[in-house]
């Protein structure tokens, strides 16, 4: 898992970190993005999570039955991906065009419907316009079963960086920034191959102070230098 400091969110940041990348990019509503995919060879896979969310803060706020169907049709698809859970990639593509397909064909007009009886001000009127406007992207898990429906994974992993972010906008300079995104990137891969980060920090800080050569990084570890008068054996 890599993270990469930013000194701000323009678009050219994620065009600059993914030059020459070419493949599905599965990413929030950030507009940066889209200037990244009509740039290049991007395709983008949107989150369902994220739309869901705006549907679900308005009927959580009080009766809002537009709302509440909306959560109960991005549920059905939930549903199947709960039962697709850990098969392949080509089975969870069969499976979703066989099931959530008709789902995604329903809930296309039933939103572009419901936009016409509403006031365009609102905020329902702000989140169906939000996944209309991103369909394509929504919809690409159909056809992949390697695509997620949506960000989740990557949302839990970068809590913990969210919830320091006011620490990290201290890091005092571009530089101390950059150093903040790769300690990050070292800690979160650690928990994500099942290693505990204290002990492989350790394990690294302790093998360059004994001078232990990037070049033989896979070679056993070189025993500390000492001089005679420390008492130790050379």
């Amino acid at each position: 898992m890599a993270y990469v400091y930013a000194p701000d969110r323009k678009a050219e940041r994620p065009i600059a970190h993914l030059a020459g990348f070419t493949g599905t990019l599965q990413v929030d509503g950030y507009a940066g993005y889209r200037v990244l995919a009509e740039r290049g060879n991007v395709q983008l896979a949107f989150c369902w999570a994220h739309v869901r969310r705006r549907f679900y803060e308005l009927a959580a706020a009080g009766p809002a039955p537009i709302a509440s169907e909306a959560l109960e049709r991005i549920a059905g698809l939930y549903a199947i991906e709960s039962d697709i859970r850990g098969r392949s990639a080509e089975e969870r593509r069969e499976a979703r065009l066989l099931r959530s397909r008709p789902v995604i064909d329903e809930l296309e007009p039933w939103l572009r419907a419901k936009l016409t009886l509403i006031s365009q001000k609102t905020k329902l009127a702000e989140a169906i316009r939000y996944a209309l406007s991103r369909w394509q992207g929504l919809t690409r898990f159909l056809s992949d079963g390697r695509i997620e429906i949506d960000s989740n994974v990557v949302e839990r992993a970068i809590r913990p960086i969210a919830l320091n972010r006011k620490n990290a906008l201290f890091a005092g300079s571009d530089g101390g920034g950059e150093h903040w995104a790769v300690i990050a990137s070292l800690i979160e891969t650690c928990k994500l191959t099942g290693i505990e980060p204290h002990v492989y920090l350790a394990d690294v800080i302790t093998k360059i102070i004994n001078g232990h050569p990037n070049s033989q990084i896979h070679g056993p570890i070189p025993l500390p230098r000492c001089s005679r008068t420390c008492g130790l054996p050379l």
